[in-house]
């Protein structure tokens, strides 16, 4: 009777599992995507999140710089709002209250929390150096906010959790806990590759949109080749990593983004007008 019980709590729980799904497509790319995490969700978390992060950190205090990174990623926000509003996604643009900032910190580095908050280190700009290398970063970025990449993570995370533990709970009825256990832990570790690979090929669609929508805010995107160029420059180590860095490695080589947009770069030209 208990065996029985507990397949049915098993088969109710994959249902559940598979009922929560909202299957939806990413702009520019048309890639199909499955989300069981809601919009709703998301920006509350991100809102709670981006608040405690700007309250510990320092905005910078350099105004042209600051103007400069609100001024770019505005003309992008602005290209981004038409591009959803005339192709199918004028009901996403709610979700967006787009902000910039310019942060004080050596890191070259950028992060767009869902909903459209973005954040660039004051040392991303110098490897940027110009407006139209700007536009690429936060190009990729908003990217990550309309392709919908954290609450993407976040469902594969949450339904690898939900079948990790359903299918340890099936195999200790049936072979034990030390055997559950070992499938466990191999299981954990094949996610982290997956979850890995997941990751890169999200920053690869970020780069692939994002190169469109600087073309689209009047942003030459042959700029992205010598931009990343500068990005391996200032990367450090990269040529020594190993083949098993590259398969844990949460984002392409500098190298591959490189060979990637110059496929990419026909298709987004046809969005540039100076």
């Amino acid at each position: 009777m208990k065996r029985v019980k507990f397949l049915l709590t098993s088969a109710i729980t994959l249902m559940m599992v598979v009922s929560c799904v909202t299957a939806t497509r990413v702009p520019i790319t048309g890639r199909k995507q499955r989300l069981s995490v809601s919009d709703e969700q998301m920006l509350s978390l991100s809102a709670t999140q981006y608040k405690e992060y700007l309250g510990s950190a320092k905005k910078s205090t350099n105004a042209k710089n600051t103007a400069m990174v609100q001024r770019v990623g505005q003309k992008l926000a602005n290209a981004v709002t038409t591009y959803l509003s005339q192709n199918g996604y004028a009901n996403e643009v709610k979700n967006y209250a787009w902000e910039f900032n310019l942060v004080q910190s050596n890191s070259v580095n950028a992060f767009c929390m869902p909903g459209g908050k973005i954040v660039v280190y004051e040392g991303m700009l110098a490897v940027t150096q110009d407006e139209a290398s700007l536009a690429i970063v936060l190009g990729h970025e908003i990217a990550h906010a309309v392709a919908k990449h954290s609450a993407e993570q976040m469902s594969k995370q949450k339904n690898q959790s939900i079948l990790t533990s359903l299918g340890a709970s099936i195999l200790a009825v049936k072979a034990g806990q030390e055997a559950a256990n070992m499938a466990t832990s191999l299981a954990s570790t094949g996610l982290t590759f997956l979850n890995a690979h997941y990751s890169r090929d999200n920053e690869s669609e970020a780069d692939h949109m994002g190169l469109i929508f600087a073309a689209m805010a009047g942003y030459d995107p042959n700029t992205a080749i010598s931009f990343w160029k500068r990005m391996s420059q200032a990367s450090s180590g990269s040529a020594s990593t190993s083949i098993l860095q590259s398969y844990l490695s949460s984002h392409p080589s500098d190298a591959k983004r490189v060979t990637d947009i110059q496929r990419w770069l026909p298709e987004a030209m046809k969005y540039y007008t100076k």
